[in-house]
């Protein structure tokens, strides 16, 4: 898992069955200061109605495609949850 911060969305017309009906939304890794890693941004499917500018826990492969018991060929990367805030205890 990676903590992201959600910069955009993309709009597709013509995708595979199984990204049907899914929010997709641009991803910009970040430090655990909240920096963004830049040139580093990822498409992922959204799962727990993040948006614009929240700050994001996201998975890549098996994992991501796990989040969706239905079809899933076409996920590589998922937002799992939102975060409210991080701790460097």
């Amino acid at each position: 898992m990676f903590l992201a911060k959600v910069i955009g969305s993309i709009v597709v017309t013509q995708k595979t069955l199984s990204l049907q009906g899914k929010k997709l939304l641009i991803l910009s890794p970040v430090s655990m200061h909240g920096d963004i890693v830049q040139n580093a941004e990822h498409v992922a499917v959204d799962d727990v109605g993040a948006g614009i500018g929240d700050l994001v826990l996201a998975s890549h492969g098996n994992s991501a495609r796990e989040v969706f018991r239905d079809d899933n060929r076409g996920i590589d990367c998922a937002i799992v949850g939102i975060i409210d805030s991080i701790s460097n205890n």
